[in-house]
């Protein structure tokens, strides 16, 4: 019998000050059986940054809604949709391969990668240079011990505030205060 996907929901409150974007989401994560409590975090954070592009792309004609994640390889793990069907934003979180890489960027406006954990800087000296041609793309760098205490503030039930400002990212919740200052690799 296969295992359920466990589900979360989370109260966003986001003051994005860089992009004078001020917001409330309220957010269905839904975490496959394989996927860690940081790989879950580190999806809402990427959300969380890129919440003003509602506005600043779409001009709130459209949904920012999370996919189906590690159930379908094919879909971003977030995506940014205008209402007419055109995906102008693909989000993938981790280390992803090439391939899907290349796909999304023929596929949407812009594609990013938040790529985190002990891994993620073997991963990027590996494909860096064969995705440094995609110009729809930007990859990002989380400090492993960031991303790894994001995890700590997950809850099934989560009421949280995010706050960007200068580049910084701050998500607070009454479990506590995570500080996250994306670095740029491409």
């Amino acid at each position: 019998m296969a295992l359920k996907s466990t589900i979360f929901k989370a109260q966003l409150q986001i003051a994005d000050i860089d992009h004078g974007y001020y917001a409330d989401h309220a957010l269905t994560l839904a975490r496959h059986p394989s996927e860690t409590d940081e790989r879950m975090m580190v999806r809402l954070l990427a959300l969380a940054l890129h919440a003003h592009d509602l506005q600043d792309r779409c001009h709130g004609d459209a949904t920012l809604t999370f996919g189906a994640g590690l159930s379908n390889p094919n879909d971003p793990d977030i995506s940014l949709t205008d209402f007419s069907g055109r995906k102008r934003l693909w989000i993938e979180v981790g280390q992803p391969d090439e391939k899907p890489l290349i796909k999304a960027c023929a596929q949407a406006d812009a594609v990013a990668v938040y790529a985190y954990g002990s891994a993620a800087q073997v991963w990027w000296r590996g494909v860096g240079g064969k995705l440094g041609r995609l110009n729809r793309l930007q990859v990002w760098y989380l400090p492993s011990a960031a991303a790894g205490a994001l995890a700590g503030l997950a809850e099934r039930s989560m009421q949280l505030q995010a706050t960007l400002q200068e580049g910084t990212l701050t998500l607070s919740s009454a479990l506590g205060s995570i500080s996250v200052e994306p670095v740029r690799w491409q």
